[in-house]
């Protein structure tokens, strides 16, 4: 049988004081833990807003050489002597 929410806060307000903050954080730190099917989905839906910022020329295209001299530039400027 399923538990209802209103069953389910019921039994968290009769647990002790430091038992209902630690259930308190574990509920909330599930909330930053999207499951993969979700990170997918968000992933994917960033790359198809990207791609169609590019077609629409909102935004410009480097080519990976580009972009790895430009790493690897910034790189050597922080290294230590």
């Amino acid at each position: 049988m399923a538990m209802t929410l209103e069953k389910c806060e019921r039994q968290a307000k009769a647990l002790p004081l430091a038992e209902r903050a630690l259930l308190i954080e574990r509920l909330i730190g599930s909330l930053d833990e999207p499951d993969e099917a979700e990170c997918e989905r968000l992933w994917v839906a960033e790359a198809e807003r990207r791609y169609a910022a590019y077609q629409a020329g909102e935004i410009t295209a480097r080519s990976a050489t580009d972009v790895l001299r430009g790493i690897r530039a910034k790189l050597a400027s922080v290294r230590p002597a």
